[in-house]
């Protein structure tokens, strides 16, 4: 799985074959490109590292900020000013954007730091990035947990020079800059150096190590040099007063001499060429930096921890990388005769296995060791799908993950919508609310251990009344509407919690609270009500998947009503559309939105309404969407991606989707639709989940739909179209039959809906069938 990893898909503009029927009506409102970047990673960990051009949002690549349409370019090709590290992944205005400790090898003088060089070759695997700059000079960086090493192979010259830029944060694009507050860098002794930049609230430590003994090391401030310096201390760094500032190895380069280098380089896999055929008697120079959130002595620690002690670590750690890449990357494997289809699928779960960033015992804010993460970009997209794969391929850092966002609650008195690495970082409540409820109902209801459900119970009730909640406590409902059915079913999860404790007058309590969710809706029209709308209209939000679907269709006139609301939503019939270019006008994007239409996977908020036809007794349609969806909307190439992937928000999607699977977060089942795999399998604690096919075609855009016949859970027929999260995670076997045109398979047996009940600590009688 690893050799068909593309890290490039979604670096640039959507581009994508030209869409066709059911795809064509689609309309796409947000930026049409992935948002995403190629350079290293390490599965969930705190670090990645790239070339940096000051590009939107990343740091990499072309373009300007872009909110809407075709982005605008702000360069021409690909450049870099240098490596930096710590990137976004996917998202779009974040508004944290990081890049940090600019690393430019150069061969011009200092006064030359800030300029871009062209890219003349690139490359990248997971764990691994490479590019070559027209100075000759090629890099290659690999990351560890909490560390990266760069290795760097230059051109002959009298003074080559790797400049380390501390003072550089964000982006080259209006108002993107990260200004530090305070600064520390000491020269410890030749070829070593620590420091610290306190940016966004946040105290970043470093221990770096360069091999260059017989390079001069010098700090240097607004680009010029302190012979004899050791130390630069920034007590308060306001914008007006920052001047550059870092830290500089410089010496000649010449064929067949590494600096202090020739003693450590002996052993057999230091002597394999590099990619590029170098052998290591060219002059490559290694540097390993070590992070932490808790000052230098930590970040050593880290950097011993992930590569070992002594010079020429660069091959191991590499080696590490891709050997737990290759492990986290086997938890699925799916069949096709198809390159292509297993480069877009194998990159898809690289994508959705970047984000969080897991940082045990690193938190800046509290004292206590732990678990800690940051990163939680897009919790209002990833909750859905992302959440629930992590949960399924490594529960442990699911728990982790929990306990995590449980102190943070604890500590800081909210649950985060969105948390990153700075202080005061939860600014998005009016993206969605009581999200984190669904992550732990679902924990919970799976059985998984390590978690005080006494704690989370109190956090989980306490966050319910957060800024939105005492509107809705008060008066039934809250605006933005959404989250009245946000909060309704944070309430219906947080019952679930109670009920697993035992708490019988929560259980009552919370559960007449998420009957609540009608209150969101307009019973004229069985839509949502007039109300502001984040990233979509009342449509892309009317068709989420509630815990009462049948009070939801119910609502709307019945199934057939139900069901004719969503082929009109979904464009059966409608005319195709056109998209919006490069800097649409207002009246454009308003047209767009009034045609109250699905999104394509362009933007997450409707991701789940495929599946609404599940419990309208419909599978057929969903099979029918779902298959347009897979093979037109995302594709090979750099402009692989229909939009921003949102920490793994866009791409966990497509994983569950071609598995045939899809999660109902917070209620601990699985949908299931046709696979678009004639087989694949889900390494899970309990053992493999299989998902073999009968009569399966090879799909191709623009192809004829395969239609669910029959299914048979481990060797017994299965009316029913979903699977429990208990199901999943024990292993097991999925015979799905496929034909050419719908059957009546799931027509009458469809998901439970929870509707209001006598409560009791014993689980609610559900509309369907009990698996």
């Amino acid at each position: 799985m690893i050799d068909a990893v593309d890290p490039f898909i979604g670096t640039e503009i959507t581009s994508l074959p030209p869409q066709s029927g059911l795809a064509a009506t689609w309309w796409w409102p947000k930026p049409q490109v992935g948002n995403t970047h190629p350079g290293a990673t390490f599965p969930l960990g705190m670090v990645s590292a790239c070339a940096y051009s000051g590009a939107y949002p990343t740091g990499y690549g072309r373009y300007d900020l872009s909110l809407e349409g075709v982005p605008s370019s702000i360069h021409d090709r690909q450049l870099a000013s240098g490596f930096t590290h710590f990137q976004q992944s996917g998202t779009g205005a974040i508004r944290k954007y990081y890049n940090y400790f600019r690393v430019s090898p150069m061969i011009e003088p200092l006064d030359a730091l800030g300029r871009t060089w062209d890219i003349t070759e690139e490359h990248a695997e997971p764990g691994w990035y490479s590019a070559t700059l027209d100075s000759g000079v090629t890099a290659e960086i690999t990351v560890g947990p909490k560390s990266a090493v760069h290795r760097y192979t230059f051109p002959q010259h009298p003074n080559a020079r790797i400049v380390i830029d501390f003072s550089l944060g964000g982006l080259s694009i209006p108002y993107g800059k990260t200004i530090p507050l305070r600064a520390h860098l000491e020269s410890v002794s030749p070829g070593v150096a620590s420091g610290q930049i306190v940016v966004e609230g946040t105290p970043l430590s470093v221990y770096i190590e360069c091999d260059t003994p017989q390079w001069r090391q010098m700090l240097w401030y607004d680009r010029r040099l302190m012979p004899g310096g050791t130390r630069l201390d920034f007590d308060h760094i306001r914008p007006t007063t920052l001047r550059p500032f870092g830290l500089m190895w410089a010496g000649p380069s010449k064929p067949g001499q590494s600096p202090g280098l020739a003693s450590v380089l002996s052993r057999e896999a230091d002597l394999a060429p590099g990619p590029y055929g170098e052998r290591p008697d060219d002059l490559s120079i290694e540097l390993r930096i070590g992070f932490s959130l808790r000052g230098v002595e930590q970040a050593k620690q880290n950097l011993y921890d992930d590569c070992g002690e002594g010079p020429s670590r660069f091959s191991r750690r590499k080696e590490r990388t891709q050997k737990t890449w290759r492990k986290a990357l086997k938890t699925i494997t799916v069949q096709t005769p198809s390159d292509d289809r297993q480069t877009v699928f194998s990159t898809a779960l690289y994508h959705s296995l970047i984000k969080p960033c897991l940082a045990p015992s690193e938190s800046p804010f509290w004292p206590a060791d732990g678990p800690f993460a940051y990163d939680i970009s897009t919790m209002w997209d990833i909750y859905r799908t992302q959440l629930p794969l992590l949960t399924l391929l490594m529960p442990e850092r699911s728990v982790e993950l929990a306990n995590a966002l449980l102190t943070i609650c604890e500590e800081e008195g909210n649950f985060p919508i969105g948390y990153r690495m700075a202080r005061g970082s939860d600014r998005f409540s009016r993206q969605g609310s009581a999200l984190a409820h669904t992550f732990l109902a679902d924990l919970c209801q799976l059985g998984l251990g390590g978690i005080d459900w006494d704690w989370a119970l109190v956090h989980m009730s306490d966050d319910l009344r957060r800024t939105y909640g005492e509107e809705f406590l008060l008066r039934g409902e809250a605006h933005p509407i959404t989250h009245t059915l946000d909060l309704a079913f944070g309430y219906w999860c947080t019952a679930r919690v109670a009920q697993h404790l035992g708490d019988k007058t929560l259980v009552d309590q919370f559960s007449a609270l998420s009957e609540r969710w009608s209150n969101a809706f307009d019973t004229s029209t069985g839509l949502l009500k007039d109300s502001t709308y984040y990233e979509g209209s009342r449509y892309n939000y009317s068709f989420r998947l509630l815990h009462d679907m049948s009070g939801r269709i119910a609502l709307s006139g019945g199934v057939d009503l139900f069901v004719a609301q969503l082929d009109e939503f979904f464009g059966y019939g409608a005319d195709p559309v056109t998209q919006l270019g490069n800097q649409p006008s207002a009246p454009e994007i308003v047209a767009g939105y009034a045609l109250g239409r699905f999104e394509g996977l362009n933007n997450e908020p409707d991701m789940d309404a495929p599946w609404a036809y599940h419990y309208a007794g419909r599978p057929d349609r969903t099979a029918e969407i779902v298959h347009n969806i897979i093979h037109q909307q995302f594709s090979t190439g750099r402009g692989g991606l229909p939009g921003n992937d949102d920490s793994g928000g866009l791409s966990s999607w497509f994983v569950w989707a071609s598995l045939g699977l899809f999660p109902v977060a917070g209620q601990n089942i699985f949908l299931v639709n046709a696979p678009s795999f004639s087989e694949s399998s889900i390494a899970t604690d309990g053992g493999p989940f299989t998902i073999r096919t009968r009569g399966f075609v090879e799909p191709e855009p623009g192809g004829k739909v395969q239609y669910v016949h029959s299914v048979e859970l481990n060797g017994a027929p299965l009316e029913r179209s979903w699977i429990t999260g208990h199901e999943l995670h024990r292993g097991g076997e999925l015979v799905v039959t496929l034909a050419a045109e719908p059957s009546t398979w799931a027509t009458e047996h469809v998901p439970p809906s929870h509707t209001p009940f006598a409560h009791t600590t014993t689980a609610p009688p559900a509309r369907g069938d009990k698996p």
